[in-house]
């Protein structure tokens, strides 16, 4: 009976009601989004920075260039410790990592840099490549090298070409398998296998520095760069702060306008309930009357009216909740290039606050508890 009443209320006043469904619905709908956003939004933002390449750098104590030419007395480390720390130190967070030796040879007589490393983890460093021609897949391909393109105009080289370069008294040859175009110093060096660079320059097992991608907020790229240095007393460990730093502030002022906006839809939906609810109290102060007079104690009329509200705040938050994550979906594809797939946890959470906004904007029914039966039925 309970029930059957408040389903009766809701469709006598649908006219009324549309308008508080309407804002609930539009409410939600924005609400949904922006949790979907606001839980999402790391990952995305975080994919969208790492592509400025690696944030923790590992280099000699000593803070001497890593890169070397023929007359200088390279400051170096061994690969080993490097690794080990890195094996011993798993994260999930860590997306790639690639050690460096770089020297200064000569190809062709002219001078170049040569970039020792892990070739398949060079694009994982840094996304903004563009690389015309073919990415070396192995890290212990020494035959193969990439190579920047100034360095290929001014040798006047191209894909598939050999390339020979001489370091003191000793040469080596690759094949061009790529040719780098990332609008920085790496169009003015060549890249080959760490393996066949320390070859070149008798350092077995030396590099001159190591890169470290990690995802997360500026705190847990800290963090893990805190637990390098104390696995690598003898090296240096740096976070790359401007990276790091905007991209934590960036997170932080996206997630401080979520937060605003959501607690101003709040505001707005429960206002649009409480005017709704005000007009539905002076209509039904008829009815109430007469349910008194009928000796229906208050406590269990305004209980009816307030289910009818929270069936309302709850249909209103499901329809919302489900148009918000296609709206986050469409937000994520426009804004990041990629979807944001729905949260299941943002169902509930949108539920529960819309029904919290349209209680908290049906206390005009509480006015109805001050009806008297018999200026109702006198027609007062």
């Amino acid at each position: 009976m309970f029930w059957r009443m408040v389903f009766q209320l809701l469709r006598g006043s649908r006219g009324r009601l549309a308008v508080a469904i309407l804002a609930i619905v539009s409410g939600a709908a924005v609400i949904s989004a922006l949790l979907n956003l606001d839980l999402g939004v790391q990952n995305k933002l975080t994919q969208q920075f790492r592509t400025l390449g690696a944030n923790i750098v590992i280099s000699p104590a000593s803070g001497a260039p890593a890169q070397i030419s023929a007359a200088e007395v390279p400051s170096l480390m061994p690969e080993r410790d490097v690794l080990e720390a890195l094996r011993k130190l798993p994260s999930a967070q860590v997306t790639a990592a690639a050690p460096y030796l770089y020297i200064v040879a000569r190809a062709q007589n002219h001078p170049v840099v040569v970039a020792g490393t892990w070739l398949d983890q060079a694009q994982k460093l840094d996304a903004t490549w563009k690389l015309e021609g073919n990415w070396v897949a192995s890290r212990a391909d020494d035959a193969r090298c990439l190579v920047g393109r100034n360095v290929v105009r001014r040798l006047h080289l191209a894909v598939g070409n050999p390339l020979e370069v001489h370091y003191l008294d000793r040469s080596a040859q690759c094949n061009i398998a790529g040719i780098v175009d990332a609008g920085g110093a790496e169009d003015n060096q060549v890249f080959a296998s760490l393996r066949a660079v320390q070859s070149l320059a008798n350092l077995p097992g030396q590099i001159g520095l190591a890169q470290v991608s990690v995802t997360g907020t500026a705190r847990v790229v800290a963090e893990y760069s805190a637990r390098l240095a104390a696995a690598l007393p003898q090296s240096q460990v740096r976070p790359i702060r401007q990276v790091a730093e905007a991209e934590g502030a960036l997170l932080g002022r996206i997630r401080l306008l979520i937060v605003s906006m959501v607690l101003l839809i709040l505001i707005l939906t429960a206002l649009c309930v409480l005017g709704t609810m005000a007009a539905l109290a002076m209509e039904r102060r008829k009815d109430v009357g007469l349910m008194k007079s009928l000796g229906g104690s208050i406590s269990r009329i305004v209980g009816i009216f307030l289910a009818e509200v929270g069936v309302l705040g709850a249909a209103g938050g499901l329809v919302g909740t489900i148009l918000g994550a296609a709206l986050s979906y469409w937000m994520g594809l426009r804004v990041f290039g990629t979807a944001i797939s729905p949260r299941w946890e943002v169902f509930p959470a949108t539920i529960a606050l819309m029904i919290v906004v349209t209680l908290t904007g049906a206390l005009p029914l509480r006015m109805l508890g001050n009806t008297k039966p018999a200026e109702i039925l006198r027609g007062e």
